[in-house]
């Protein structure tokens, strides 16, 4: 047991066309979502790992929705670690923000009516971020993690990782890629979640 948060389950080899990556499952106790570490090298060093704290998107990573810019950020980031030989990316059972999925299409629905993400989870009842960073902290424990270079646009989770003990050495920023069905989605992230855009 790492916590009175999560439990380590098992890993294994996870060879991808980028890399031949290793992943660590994790499951979090009391609501028993999984959760998984997607690791390449060697995560003891002293020096900062280059990371990514990524939450699931069935929508885009699966079924290739142009709404949001997950796959993307998430693509980019396994390309950014195998090409530095080491890193680490968290990957979250935090569908839509924290709201799980049939709520985020539940959201996404209100979108197509003219509300904007915030708005929409606002009206479901949601905060605007439901999300919880306090498992990437025991998993970054358990892998000997101790400080990171962290792929994000999201100040607010820097913030948020730093309160609860991670080291963030350094933001390295993932610009993502624009089209017709996700402006207002990057915009609205932009302006109302406060992301470096």
């Amino acid at each position: 047991m790492l916590s009175n948060i999560i439990t380590f389950v098992e890993s294994s080899e996870l060879p991808t066309e980028f890399a031949n990556f290793k992943v660590y499952a994790f499951t979090e106790i009391g609501n028993t979502k999984d959760h998984l570490v997607i690791s390449l090298g060697d995560l003891t060093s002293n020096k900062p790992i280059l990371a990514r704290i990524h939450s699931q998107c069935i929508t885009g990573e699966s079924l290739f929705s142009l709404r949001c810019d997950c796959r993307f950020q998430l693509t980019k980031s396994l390309q950014q670690i195998a090409k530095n030989g080491s890193g680490a990316i968290f990957y979250l059972q935090q569908e839509g923000r924290g709201i799980g999925l049939s709520n985020k299409i539940r959201a996404y629905k209100l979108q197509d009516e003219g509300l904007d993400t915030v708005e929409a989870n606002h009206q479901l009842g949601f905060h605007e971020d439901e999300r919880n960073y306090e498992i990437v902290v025991s998993m970054a424990k358990h892998l000997q993690i101790k400080s990171v270079d962290l792929m994000t646009n999201n100040p607010k989770k820097i913030d948020a990782l730093e309160k609860m003990g991670l080291t963030i050495n350094k933001r390295v920023p993932i610009l993502s890629k624009s089209n017709d069905y996700n402006k207002k989605y990057l915009s609205t992230k932009a302006k109302k979640l406060g992301h470096l855009m």
